[in-house]
């Protein structure tokens, strides 16, 4: 009978155990009450409540977070009424300023980076805001990380995602890009055909070089094979007459040739014909070859 009794109060008290064991996840912290009033911040590992005294009040993420808020209506300096959104990165430094300093946390942080970006924008231009993109985050980043620390938040960094200007306005700004493009692509298609007919004209002038090159070449080639033949005749002619010379001609040889020299000067294209002026010793010449020749068939 006992066990009866006994069983039901052991697994109560196994419950209240077990509830009692908290383990805190790494980069998160616990905020705990005692009687609903700030006891202590757990950081991660093993802990241990007092059962129906002590609470978790929130659990506070240490991870750096994101949030994509939705685009704001801004006016600038000079009347022009656009929409930017913004993403903001923050983190939480102190898990109890965060759960007490402020309702609402994430509104807070949207509410105040709205009026601070309202703020900024007003005192720029239309164009200086489009253009400065960099100087707007820095701006946002240095107020929101200031006004925010007494909320236990640290923001690392604003990134304006999107500058929405009015319709008319995108309308004019899309017509401007379509005729730089347009220009861009004329100063290409310019230069593209420019360095075209560079090309051609420097491959006209290499081709006008490499044939004067050839030319120069032939002829070269041409005065040296006209050089050389005279050159051979020359020896060969030379040759000839050392020859002749050593062989000690007599003075029939010697007429023989003379007419021969003679036969082919008139056989030539000459327009003038020089005759020796001895025509005595010409004839002479020709009686002896004559001689020579009689005296050759008389052999025979």
């Amino acid at each position: 009978m006992l066990w009866f009794i006994l069983i039901p109060v052991l697994v109560i008290l196994l419950i209240l155990l077990i509830s009692c064991i908290c383990i805190v996840p790494q980069a998160t912290a616990y905020v705990v009450e005692w009687l609903g009033v700030y006891q202590a911040t757990w950081p991660a590992g093993l802990k241990f409540k007092v059962p129906f005294l002590m609470r978790v009040a929130k659990k506070v993420s240490l991870k750096e977070q994101v949030v994509d808020f939705k685009p704001q209506p801004v006016i600038t300096r000079d009347n022009v009424t656009m929409q930017i959104d913004t993403v903001v990165f923050f983190q939480v430094t102190d898990a109890k300023l965060f759960t007490y300093g402020v309702e609402r946390p994430m509104a807070a942080i949207e509410n105040l980076t709205a009026t601070t970006l309202r703020n900024i924008i007003g005192d720029m231009e239309l164009d200086h805001t489009l253009t400065s993109r960099d100087i707007i985050n820095t701006k946002i980043t240095a107020i929101l990380d200031q006004a925010t620390d007494k909320w236990g938040i640290k923001v690392n960094r604003v990134e304006v995602k999107n500058i929405i200007p009015p319709a008319e306005i995108q309308d004019a700004m899309e017509k401007q890009m379509k005729a730089e493009r347009q220009r861009r692509e004329s100063i290409l298609r310019a230069e593209g055909e420019k360095r075209s007919a560079i090309l051609v004209a420097e491959g006209e002038k290499e081709s006008a070089i490499l044939r004067a090159d050839a030319v120069r070449e032939q002829r070269i080639r041409e005065a040296q094979g006209e050089a050389q033949a005279i050159m051979e005749v020359q020896t060969a002619l030379a040759d000839s007459i050392k020859l002749l010379n050593e062989a000690a001609p007599t003075d029939k040889v010697l007429a023989i040739k003379s007419l021969e020299a003679l036969a082919k000067v008139a056989d030539g294209k000459a327009t003038k014909l020089i005759i020796p002026s001895d025509m005595q010793n010409l004839a002479g010449m020709v009686a002896s070859i004559k001689e020579m020749v009689t005296d050759d068939s008389a052999k025979k």
